[in-house]
């Protein structure tokens, strides 16, 4: 596909745009569209504002959003092919509404006329330089910015002639839906590569496949425990309360940030506050230690960790989850969320209860222990209750080293097929930006027929988890105004 510049080109007279083809006019915006100020219509199917699927129905997020349950009359009428300008706009653009329906009054609601084509638009005003142009329209300093109308529509846009509205969109929809299924492949294969990581972990954590000899054990007794069945007839089961040299609670609480997957640990100060699913935004540092007592002292004492200890997350949606802390350079404790496990150095190897931890965490063995809860804690006793498979500690040291060469090997996979990705994604990106601005001329670029083939987007673009909800409980708080 040969990818050139216009013929000619004049300037734009606009800063984030540069130049643009000679025969594109610039128009405000203000004539452009007409702001859709429409209320009073109860009926209508409630829409949520994303950021990767435009406006739809709040049905499709099932529980993720909050249904304003009051007021409805005072939302506003969105109606297909109309834009919405959400919260989020200044960090994402502009939402093309795909469905009828009412949406917050905290948003504004944009009818294109008959000089722009929704689909050439819809591309614009997603576009990096756009989205530029968003930010310097900005009002208020909260996480949720208003953009301010009165001065969006004072600002001019590029717009091609209508035909070359309408080739540009085609060209961009079938570009984005070819690189929307190369990214869903290629997320499907790091989805497969994490699959065949676990299944590697789990056969050899459990006994189900001899490391050795790359066959399954000859005799298996029953383990006695639901999640685990049957294990080697030589090994063992334990529960952790008999394999550690200590766990302890932690003394360090404090206000918690953002949930996280794996283990953490965060200098402040001098001391770190080791975490396992989540990263403190408290002050804790080491030399305040000495304004308090010595009990208190003795406390955090006992939360003391080092490098070898296994950090267990214990609350949120993570709990279970844990992680090996490096060798640290300087004293460190575990912070209020997270459990701290020693083990017995004679008889187990940190790195493989890390790894029969993770499998027992993907074999739900920790429901057993904090039943079914909205709110799930795994407590000191909890832990100390689960059992886990133990061989000998040379079999573990041989188990975890053939976990471990196996694992880089598709690490390595993993990393390049997510380096393929981001690289995709940039592309898309600087694609976008050049054909709506007129950098790249496409009206010669032959498209083939693409009836029939999935072009949507859902996986090309991870959307912020609970973004839904945030926009609609900044949106209620307007109407509340």
């Amino acid at each position: 596909m040969n990818l050139k510049p216009y013929p000619e080109y004049k300037d734009s007279g606009v800063a984030w745009l540069g130049k643009v083809p000679r025969h594109w006019e610039m128009r405000k915006t203000k004539y452009l569209f007409k702001e859709r100020v429409q209320k009073g219509f109860p009926n209508e199917p409630l829409l949520a504002a994303t950021q990767t699927k435009g406006v739809v129905p709040k049905t499709h997020y099932e529980n993720r959003t909050v249904i304003a349950q009051k007021d409805i009359h005072l939302l506003k009428l969105v109606k297909k092919g109309d834009f919405v300008i959400s919260l989020r706009s200044f960090q994402g653009g502009i939402e093309l509404a795909h469905y009828q329906g009412i949406i917050s009054p905290a948003y504004t609601i944009m009818n294109p006329n008959k000089e722009i084509s929704g689909g050439y638009f819809k591309h614009l005003a997603k576009s990096k330089l756009f989205i530029k142009l968003l930010t310097t329209c900005v009002t208020g300093i909260r996480e949720g910015q208003n953009i301010d109308y009165e001065i969006l529509k004072r600002n001019r846009l590029p717009i091609p002639t209508k035909e070359e509205q309408t080739v540009i969109a085609r060209f961009l929809d079938y570009k984005t839906a070819q690189i929307a299924r190369f990214i869903k492949a290629k997320r499907r294969m790091i989805e497969l590569l994490k699959e065949q990581k676990q299944v590697i972990i789990n056969d050899a954590v459990t006994g189900k496949i001899d490391v050795a000899t790359g066959k399954p054990y000859p005799k298996y007794k029953d383990s006695g425990v639901k999640w685990l069945g049957q294990v080697p007839e030589g090994w063992e089961v334990r529960k952790i309360k008999y394999i550690k040299s200590n766990t302890h609670n932690s003394f360090v609480d404090g206000p918690f940030g953002s949930s996280l997957k794996s283990i953490h640990y965060v200098q402040n100060g001098d001391v770190y506050i080791v975490e396992s699913g989540f990263i403190t935004r408290g002050q804790f540092i080491w030399k305040d230690f000495k304004t308090i007592t010595n009990e208190h002292f003795a406390s955090i004492k006992r939360s003391e960790c080092k490098g070898g200890d296994i950090i267990i997350a214990k609350i949120g949606a993570y709990y279970g989850m844990s992680g090996i802390l490096p060798k640290l350079d300087k004293k460190a404790v575990v912070s209020g969320n997270s459990l701290k496990l020693t083990v017995n150095y004679t008889i187990c190897s940190a790195e493989y209860i890390h790894n029969a931890l993770l499998v027992a965490k993907n074999k739900s063995a920790f429901k057993f222990i904090v039943g079914e809860t909205a709110q799930p804690a795994l407590s000191l006793g909890g832990i100390n209750r689960i059992c886990l498979p133990l061989p000998s500690k040379k079999e573990q040291i041989e188990i975890t080293n053939v976990i471990k060469n196996k694992s880089h090997i598709m690490d390595i996979a993993i990393s390049r097929t997510e380096r393929e990705i981001a690289l995709i994604q940039e592309y898309r990106t600087r694609l976008i930006s050049d054909v709506v601005t007129g950098k790249i001329d496409v009206r010669d670029i032959k498209i083939p027929d693409t009836t029939g083939i999935d072009d949507t987007l859902d996986e090309s673009i991870e959307e912020p988890e609970g973004e839904e909800e945030l926009e609609t409980e900044e949106a209620e708080e307007w109407i509340r105004r």
